[in-house]
């Protein structure tokens, strides 16, 4: 929380009031107390060093208490200004989903906390067969910890006389329990993101995300025209038409699940956990090797960069989208939320004259608090976007490699298996071949899988191809580069190995490879489900089958009837059936992985229940080798 004047705040039935004389700042950062799974000890812990630092010394920057800690508060309260990108230009609060009307839900609640705060409507909304009356309650899968006024992951900010609010890693990336104490690193599996932002009044600013084959489909006569100093017409897309279509695409996704990537495929995939010692590469794909951190640092900053702010893609868009630059930036703002973001060709000029005049961040692309990366105008392993989130006032990658050092520092809740099952179960483990890929201290091999091999939904694995057309050696700025940049900063270059070169190719489909997955940590896989990285493999406690048939009905996926579907093909023939039915345009399956521990496969029926025991009480111990 900063304070530039004296501020009275509070939060009251009528909505969140803020009597205030300058700028303030609301996010909830957990106490001790509040936590369910501490963190470890580690800056002394020689195997952590080893697993998180970098080969060379100039990119790292001192482990201590002290770095971890601020990683912590960053974890949960730094936004890097996305607010101005979800109020002011995608109009989160401007449709049926109001900041007065969260706050009256949070105060219902009466400290309670909660891990799904329902929103009551301000409107009616419709969108093909998804319809929602004025006054009916949304799942927002928001959780508030118990004793908070402020949802997990949500900052709230007043300047210039609005309110805005932005959204932390934390809204992701960690949850409470139905006490209201929190988990930090576990997924917010029930997190309604799609439906949360298919209700904005400009979700078409989400247009990447969605099979758009061209957006000269969506012009009509209402289409507006802008000229460009060369002297070239441009027609921007129907905003209302191309908002129909972005709505019906993106309400599919599944809770708990959000497209990452701007490639035009909605291929939604599920929110990992970010129990992240030793579990490298990151990114469902692998994409996150190099640098610090062994590429954690890379991956939350192309979390940051691409995802909170598609401004910030303006740049690359004729490259990498094969879209001009003002139309993209004119798609992004003509129905902005906030008349002060939106553009209108008769009184503005081209979009990109436009954005400078009203970019709260001028100098680099994007509103969000963003740098260039040492490579830019090209990307690199470090950055798809050559932009870094940065602050200013903090060092250059400061707040990234903090919050890697704390994420590196978490573990997920102790469990307690049945004694006798558990220890058949890791017999069972070892016999059917999973600790081939999934052995070691934590759970993988750290490599990846092609997905001719894996045989999951394939186009997530390929997202990052188009990005090759931009790319660059990798390099960081020094640590000690303050935020502005100055005149002329010192970069680095990043070192890799020739396997890491390889298999970073791999990740990103470079270099013509196929692409494929990660082969994650199994860590705290009862707090993760439902599995594979759409999210498909999904069945509810009464053997509902099927996202659709769990997760958009308010039913938990059962991390122990999700996983018997994962090893058991008949049942996950009835998984993918039911995806098949319910998912229109959404790449959502749940097949491919088929590795059976089924009878069929020469198993009882006790031997795959002791290996589901076994699984789900996995929480650090080693596997035996």
């Amino acid at each position: 929380m900063k304070k530039r004047s004296l501020i009275i705040s509070s939060l009251a039935v009528g909505g969140i009031i803020f009597l205030t004389l300058g700028h303030y700042e609301m996010a909830y950062t957990p106490k001790s107390e509040k936590i369910v799974n501490p963190q470890q000890n580690v800056t002394t812990d020689r195997n952590y060093i080893l697993q998180t630092t970098t080969r060379d010394a100039q990119l790292a920057q001192e482990l201590t208490p002290e770095h971890i800690e601020f990683g912590k508060e960053s974890f949960f309260k730094d936004t890097f200004g996305n607010e101005v990108f979800f109020t002011d230009i995608m109009g989160i609060f401007n449709g049926p989903i109001t900041l007065v009307n969260i706050a009256k839900a949070i105060n219902q609640l009466g400290g309670k906390g909660t891990t799904n705060l329902q929103v009551k409507l301000a409107e009616d909304y419709s969108i093909g067969d998804y319809s929602f009356k004025k006054g009916d309650k949304l799942d927002t899968g928001l959780d508030v910890p118990k004793g908070s006024y402020i949802p997990l992951g949500v900052k709230f900010v007043y300047d210039k006389g609005r309110v805005r609010a932005g959204i932390t890693c934390a809204a992701c990336h960690a949850t409470t329990t139905r006490d209201g104490q929190v988990i930090q690193g576990a997924p917010n599996t029930d997190l309604n993101i799609g439906t949360v932002l298919a209700m904005a009044t400009n979700t078409a600013s989400y247009f990447t995300h969605t099979e758009i084959k061209s957006i000269k489909d969506y012009i009509t006569e209402r289409s507006t025209s802008f000229t460009t100093p060369d002297g070239k017409a441009n027609k921007l897309p129907d905003p209302e038409k191309l908002e129909q279509f972005v709505d019906s695409q993106i309400i599919e996704w599944p809770k708990g699940s959000n497209d990452t990537t701007i490639e035009f495929k909605n291929n939604p995939v599920q929110i990992p956990d970010v129990f992240t010692l030793g579990d490298h590469p990151y990114g469902w794909s692998g994409q996150g090797l190099a640098g610090p951190y062994k590429g954690l640092t890379a991956a939350i900053n192309n979390a940051h960069t691409q995802n909170m702010d598609a401004t910030s893609q303006s740049e690359l868009s004729k490259k990498v989208l094969q879209i001009d630059k003002d139309v993209y930036l004119g798609t992004l703002l003509q129905n902005a939320a906030n008349s002060e973001f939106r553009y209108d060709s008769k009184k503005h000029g081209t979009p990109s004259e436009f954005f400078k005049t009203i970019d709260p961040t001028p100098g680099t692309p994007g509103v969000n608090e963003l740098i260039i990366s040492s490579s830019y105008p090209t990307a690199s392993y470090m950055s798809s976007t050559g932009l870094l989130s940065s602050s200013p006032g903090y060092k250059a990658w400061e707040q990234m490699n903090a919050m890697s050092a704390y994420m590196n520092t978490l573990q997920p809740p102790q469990t307690v298996g049945k004694g006798i099952n558990v220890a058949k179960g890791e017999a069972v483990y070892q016999k059917a071949g999973c600790i081939t890929c999934h052995g070691g201290t934590y759970f993988t091999n750290n490599h990846l899988i092609p997905t001719s091999e894996i045989k999951t939904e394939s186009s997530r694995a390929i997202a990052f191809a188009p990005t090759e057309r931009l790319f660059g050696p990798p390099s960081v700025w020094d640590p000690s580069t303050p935020v502005p940049l100055p005149d002329n900063p010192k970069a680095l270059p990043v070192p890799l190995t020739p396997f890491e070169q390889s298999e970073l190719a791999f990740g990103w489909a470079h270099n013509n490879a196929e692409g494929g997955y990660k082969i994650p940590s199994l860590l705290g896989l009862k707090w993760s489900a439902p599995y594979l990285h759409d999210g498909g493999v999904a069945v509810g406690a009464d053997n509902e089958f099927g996202a659709g048939n769990t997760l958009f009905k308010n039913i938990q996926a059962d991390p122990a009837n999700s996983l018997r579907a994962l090893l058991d093909r008949w049942l996950r023939h009835k998984v993918i059936e039911a995806n098949k039915e319910y998912f229109k345009t959404a790449r959502v399956t749940g097949a491919g992985h088929n590795y059976w521990v089924d009878e069929q496969a020469g198993y009882t029926a006790e031997e795959q229940q002791a290996l589901i025991d076994y699984l789900l009480q996995i929480t650090s111990k080693e596997p035996t080798p």
